[in-house]
């Protein structure tokens, strides 16, 4: 069975924990303590509170609203 490499935002979470040193999981903690919510608005706030690329502060936040938004389908379904 072979296994496929992720696409989209989660293309970019290997990278992102190994020049951070942070696990994704506790990005996405952060971005979801934030009281900001727009999407430009949080990957401004990661790359000017952490010093984060574009590209790996935007992958981080379009896949947790992502996830926070199926969620929420979910939860209303």
């Amino acid at each position: 069975m072979s296994q496929t490499a992720p696409k989209g935002p989660a293309a970019y979470f290997p990278s992102i924990e190994k020049k951070y040193g942070r696990p994704v999981a506790e990005w996405k903690d952060i971005i979801r303590a934030s009281p900001l919510r727009k999407h430009m608005e949080l990957v401004g706030w990661l790359k000017g509170e952490y010093a984060m690329g574009h590209g790996h502060a935007n992958a981080l936040v379009a896949h947790t609203l992502a996830e926070d938004a199926a969620g929420a389908a979910g939860a209303g379904a």
